[in-house]
């Protein structure tokens, strides 16, 4: 049995569960959402085995028969039920040692995970994760992290202001060229909050999704600074076409997710017009079913078959 552990109508996880139903898989979706009718009791046995059972909605499941887990927690703080609740009612509490039970339970158990919440927790430092980039053979652009606007200007200098910038957290930002006319009017507001700038590499991005040990590539194409929000910054939307990797390079991609604790990831690479190989991030939490919409490539479908142990899964080769 495949556990799902999120907001199930949010298109990642609705893709993964058409798939399991493709598959004859049987899976708990848990919502969120109803955290009220949801409960996680932990056992340890005389041996040390961790065991329980999780309840939810009236239906009890032993959770040694869950083999597979996908975890795309949202804050429960967002949660419309859980604003409503009083400062001091007990749903409250509830709630938050429901996540540490589910936390513990989730690395601890065995099952295939997707993925473990300290392992999702690298990405809420970029400068952290960079470290892990280039022990693994990726290129970095030169960056520079500060709150001292007379750096910045020192370092847009020194790359003839061919610099974008960004936030150093996992929080979403927008991915901004820096423009002198503009931005530099702008810099005192980051003594209060340290802001990331990296020289402008020239080339195209790539979406590099790891599944285990398989990776599926995709090529953008795009003449905004983020190709996210190329439509808006840009007034053309990006194209996204499958790719296929150097071996080296997928190789490299699996062993930095495999580095970070992460068993499905999203890498962004970007490779530049004579070849060199630069990476940004590894989003350990991947939003897949954007890419996976405009390329029909099998994201969900492969992720189904590695949560569940198929066979299939491991006759993959690395690109298809």
């Amino acid at each position: 049995m495949v556990l799902t552990w999120g907001i199930p109508s949010e298109s990642p996880i609705r893709r993964l569960l058409d798939e399991l139903d493709v598959l004859e898989q049987p899976y708990v979706a848990v919502s969120q959402r109803h955290f009220a009718e949801t409960d996680l009791n932990l056992t340890i046995d005389a041996v040390g085995n961790l065991g329980g059972t999780l309840t939810y909605q009236g239906q009890t499941y032993p959770l040694a028969e869950i083999s597979g887990v996908y975890l795309r927690l949202v804050d429960d703080e967002v949660l419309p039920e859980f604003q409503r609740l009083p400062v001091d009612d007990p749903l409250r509490m509830h709630t938050r040692r429901l996540i540490q039970h589910l936390s513990v339970w989730s690395e601890w158990a065995g099952c295939r995970l997707v993925n473990s919440m300290p392992a999702m927790a690298s990405n809420n430092s970029k400068p952290y994760q960079a470290q892990f980039i280039q022990q693994h053979g990726f290129l970095t652009p030169d960056t520079l992290i500060t709150n001292n606007p007379d750096r910045v200007m020192d370092f847009c200098e020194r790359h003839h202001n061919r610099v974008i910038y960004k936030s150093i957290s996992g929080v979403r930002s927008i991915v901004q060229a820096w423009n002198p006319r503009t931005d530099a009017e702008k810099l005192a507001l980051i003594r209060h909050c340290p802001v990331q700038f990296q020289e402008q590499v020239d080339g195209f991005d790539v979406r590099v999704h790891v599944i285990g040990e398989l990776v599926l590539a995709t090529r953008i194409t795009a003449q905004a600074t983020d190709y996210r929000y190329a439509l808006h910054q840009t007034g053309e939307s990006a194209t996204l076409a499958p790719y296929e990797l150097e071996a080296d390079v997928a190789a490299s991609c699996v062993s930095l997710s495999k580095a970070l604790g992460l068993n499905f990831s999203g890498i962004d690479l970007r490779i530049s017009p004579t070849g060199e190989v630069y990476c940004f991030e590894v989003n350990p939490c991947p939003a897949y079913t954007y890419y996976e919409s405009y390329t029909s490539q099998p994201i969900a479908a492969w992720l189904a078959e590695y949560l569940s142990g198929h066979d299939n899964y491991y006759r993959r080769v690395w690109n298809v």
